[in-house]
């Protein structure tokens, strides 16, 4: 299964007393692929970095790089699909140019892609996730 992971969602997961760091032990033990993009890498960095310091920052973004279940993709085409908050577009662009099975996200600006018929993106939230990799 391959998916793209928005930073809320990834953020969530990282700390060990989170009900969600499974999704974050499921990615080290390789259950899933996970695909990125350069804009992507620099978001969950500074987040990460805001919320949990800079070396827990740079040592996730070290650890994306050593994953063999951590793709890093370039997207050479920028969709536009979501109007209200065109940071997001960038999941979507990866997700189209790696061929994502779904986008996780909780955010809401995500449902106007259901409305879409082409390019087809599936978003799950987060307790779906967890499902699937249960």
């Amino acid at each position: 299964m391959t998916i793209v992971i928005d930073c809320n969602i990834l953020v969530v997961c990282l700390t060990s007393r989170s009900p969600y760091h499974n999704i974050y032990q499921a990615l080290i033990a390789g259950k899933f692929d996970l695909l990125v993009s350069t804009e992507i890498i620099l978001e969950y960095e500074e987040i990460i970095q805001d919320k949990y310091g800079i070396r827990t920052a740079d040592a996730f973004i070290s650890l994306l790089g050593e994953l063999s279940n951590v793709h890093f993709v370039t997207p050479f085409y920028k969709w536009l699909l979501i109007d209200v908050d065109r940071d997001d577009n960038k999941y979507c662009d990866c997700a189209i140019a790696g061929k994502a099975m779904y986008i996780v996200t909780g955010d809401k600006h995500f449902n106007v892609l259901k409305t879409l018929s082409f390019p087809k993106l599936e978003t799950i939230n987060i307790d779906e996730f967890m499902q699937l990799i249960q």
